[in-house]
């Protein structure tokens, strides 16, 4: 990505504590003080890079260098070295595993959303791939990021960006009119009221009732381009957007996407992705 960016230095320094501990006993044990040595970081299979820019960092404060040859969000193939790094062979053994996890799990999320988005304009150049909250606590800032990486939408990042009336809010509140009201006396006009939704008549109660986005929930393809055709005849359409999500992966993208909703969003872009193969190779240099 181009230009500068906010990277999380405290949680990055988190990270190497929780790993580190009192010290890396066996690298401490086994290589002299002066070491010096020398690292690639590769892929063993093709995908999309992220989280370079975070291991950039986490190798500058155990005191190496780092060059990076390729870019967060470029797709390279097996074999191609990400970044090279050089200094205190204690510190790049002691940072190694902390690296590889960031990188891993962080371009495996950005290789299935970049897929996903590949698939779903495919169909609907227009559509938007957005992620969801279900993600790790403490690694939501990281996930989110790679999502983006992958040419994704983060969608709500907290429960503070915009109101999302769910089922289990429905469960307590009389109406989806009733709802949509409350929210838009409750909060700020800066923020957007989306509505869950689990069939047309929910559809047409939250569109009528001013909201911003009504997101189709667990609903198959067929009936969501059912909804969105009389939403359409009854002049419901325009003027807010319309979300698709629940049992949406990578692999059904397209379906979901060719409905004509404007937005799909998939809670397995970080839920249960699987993290990319990922090599750190060190080598000695002379002391």
């Amino acid at each position: 990505m181009d230009g500068p960016r906010f990277i999380n230095l405290e949680k990055i320094r988190e990270f190497l504590r929780e790993d580190i501990g009192f010290g890396d006993v066996t690298s401490e044990a086994l290589i002299p003080l002066g070491q010096k040595a020398r690292a690639s970081l590769f892929f063993r299979e093709p995908g999309v890079v992220a989280g370079l820019d975070e291991v950039s960092a986490l190798f500058g404060m155990l005191g190496c260098s780092v060059k990076q040859r390729r870019r967060d969000g470029e797709r390279v193939d097996a074999g191609e070295v990400l970044m090279e790094v050089n200094g205190p062979a204690r510190a790049l053994l002691s940072g190694e595993r902390t690296a590889i996890n960031l990188v891993s799990h962080m371009s495996g999320i950005a290789t299935v959303t970049a897929d996903a988005v590949s698939a779903a304009k495919g169909v609907n150049p227009a559509v938007r791939v957005a992620a969801t909250r279900k993600t790790l606590p403490g690694l939501r800032e990281l996930e989110k990021r790679a999502v983006g990486l992958g040419g994704g939408d983060t969608h709500r990042m907290g429960l503070d960006d915009c109101v999302l009336i769910k089922d289990n809010h429905l469960e307590l509140v009389p109406s989806v009119s009733e709802a949509v009201r409350r929210a838009r006396e409750g909060v700020s006009f800066t923020k957007k009221v989306e509505v869950e939704v689990r069939g047309l008549a929910q559809a047409e109660e939250a569109a009528t009732a001013g909201a911003d986005i009504v997101m189709f929930d667990n609903m198959a393809p067929a009936e969501i381009r059912r909804c969105l055709d009389h939403l359409e005849e009854s002049g419901l359409r325009a003027g807010r957007l319309y979300e698709a999500s629940g049992g949406i992966t990578a692999e059904n993208a397209a379906e979901y996407a060719a409905t004509g909703v404007d937005v799909i969003s998939l809670g397995s872009l970080t839920h249960s992705v699987r993290s990319l193969d990922v090599k750190l190779e060190i080598r000695m240099t002379k002391r």
